[in-house]
């Protein structure tokens, strides 16, 4: 499965959802669909899961490790590669969760060390936490 994830920023903090079908902080993310190119697919996914609109974005990295796999209640099982941005919104107004999501919140970088987050994201957190300059490839 190819996804995409965004890094938004605001004030020092970074952007994490809690997801109704896991309860575990995450970035906001997404499949990429078929027919989508990568950008198109953040632009979705941030639009749906925040209400926020992209105003621009730059890669932070790629994870495409063979590890990262998620299986699903329904016996589903995908390898996922990763493509994820820093991310900058037009504007914070319309921040709003979207019925996938339980909360929206804003984090500092020293709250997110002990954060319970998804296995296949935890790569994306450390290179963030790491300070290292973007990109990530992988």
């Amino acid at each position: 499965m190819l996804g995409v994830g965004a890094l938004i920023e605001r004030d020092g903090t970074l952007l994490l959802e809690r997801r109704v079908d896991a309860p575990l902080w995450s970035l906001i993310a997404g499949r990429v669909e078929d027919d989508e190119s990568l950008t198109d697919a953040l632009r979705r996914e941030v639009g749906e899961e925040t209400g926020l609109i992209v105003a621009g974005y730059e890669l932070f990295g790629t994870f495409t490790d063979p590890t990262r796999v998620i299986a699903y209640p329904d016996g589903a099982i995908w390898r996922v590669a990763s493509f994820v941005y820093l991310v900058a919104v037009e504007s914070f107004d319309g921040l709003r969760a979207s019925e996938e999501s339980e909360e929206l919140r804003f984090f500092a970088r020293d709250e997110l060390h002990d954060l319970d987050v998804p296995a296949t994201q935890r790569p994306v957190f450390d290179r963030y936490l790491s300070g290292q300059p973007p990109p990530h490839l992988d």
